[in-house]
């Protein structure tokens, strides 16, 4: 059984609307989204004592939400991730969209998906939230409908996202939740033991931007093809942290992922996709400014994230997975995060 309460969680500035805030809560989690960005504030699990902590970083109210901040538990669109100097070619017509990181496009642009208000449907075991992409929206082309629905499964949160196109446009949404498994809050992830079922990862140039060559795994910091504790496998190879795409089965099926195990709590988390990539991010630009949860800050290293996507800048990189939708095609992608202990 689950079950799903709807309260207000506050009101944007200068009319801009009402947030709200939707609880699901079944036997072993309680998630809360809210209207704005979709945004996961709190995903609360049992550890292996049976006591619930909240496992996601974020804010208590909506004016943490506001800021310009590191998109904690927001859903991203319409491009997750890079589009190199912000600029494609699409039937002849070059497209040129906001530079927000470096040199190139990040996230969606200034005012991505989740920097708006969305429209919510209560369902029985979710909530789905809906809106219009106007043509034009951060420069990208044709107006796109977009659905994305959130439902509970005793211990897994399903997260599905659905778009179709008026016109040909590229496509790759995310949810970008920062993930802790001690417990928002916990200084650091250092103690959590990573497995990502990748035989290869996309190398970076200096702008953290795709080369385009796509590196197998074997034998370099990138193979966590076996679990490996996060804290020891930076110091070893003198890592400052991750924040690459993985490239997982291009099967459209649901695959296996990821798994993370914290041995503290006995908590676990799985992650399984349609996806044909994962952005491993290990909060690099957390930095102790940000105000949290409960009085918490989140330093560097506080929480990660799992980020199901499309391969980043594929828009550019002809022999990436297709990122274009066309109209008469449906975006359909959907992520499990499973957790239990351990």
């Amino acid at each position: 059984m689950v079950s799903v309460t709807r309260t207000v969680f506050g009101e944007l500035p200068s009319g801009g609307g009402t947030v709200e805030k939707f609880q699901l809560q079944s036997d072993l989690l309680k998630v809360d989204i809210i209207s704005w960005g979709c945004t996961i504030t709190a995903l609360e699990v049992k550890d292996r004592q049976g006591k619930a902590s909240d496992v996601v970083l974020g804010f208590a109210e909506l004016e943490g939400y506001l800021q310009n901040l590191p998109y904690f538990g927001a859903v991203i669109g319409r491009v997750a991730n890079q589009i190199g100097k912000g600029t494609f070619k699409l039937d002849g017509k070059e497209y040129h969209l906001a530079i927000n990181y470096g040199p190139n496009s990040l996230h969606g642009g200034l005012k991505g998906f989740d920097k708006v208000l969305w429209t919510p449907q209560v369902l029985s075991n979710g909530v789905q939230f809906s809106r219009i992409s106007p043509a034009g929206e951060e420069g990208y082309p044709g107006e796109l409908k977009v659905w994305v629905t959130y439902t509970l499964d005793g211990g897994e949160l399903v997260v599905n996202f659905r778009a179709q196109a008026s016109q040909t446009t590229p496509v790759s949404l995310t949810n970008h939740a920062y993930f802790n498994l001690a417990g928002q809050g916990s200084p650091n992830i250092y103690d959590h033991e990573v497995t990502i079922e990748a035989d290869a990862y996309l190398s970076l140039n200096e702008n953290m931007l795709p080369t385009g060559d796509v590196a197998p795994v074997q034998g370099t910091a990138f193979d966590l093809r076996k679990p490996v504790q996060l804290g020891k496998h930076l110091q070893e190879f003198r890592l400052g942290g991750f924040d690459h795409n993985f490239c997982l089965k291009s099967s459209k099926e649901k695959h296996f992922c990821a798994r993370v195990y914290h041995a503290g709590s006995g908590r676990v988390l799985e992650v399984y996709t349609t996806q044909p990539g994962v952005q491993f991010y290990t909060g690099n630009f957390l930095n102790g400014t940000l105000k949290g949860k409960n009085g918490a800050i989140y330093p560097k290293h506080s929480g990660f994230c799992l980020e199901t996507q499309n391969w980043p800048d594929a828009i550019n990189q002809p022999h990436f997975p297709p990122v274009l939708l066309s109209p008469g095609e449906e975006y359909n992608h959907t992520t499990w995060f499973k957790f239990s202990v351990a």
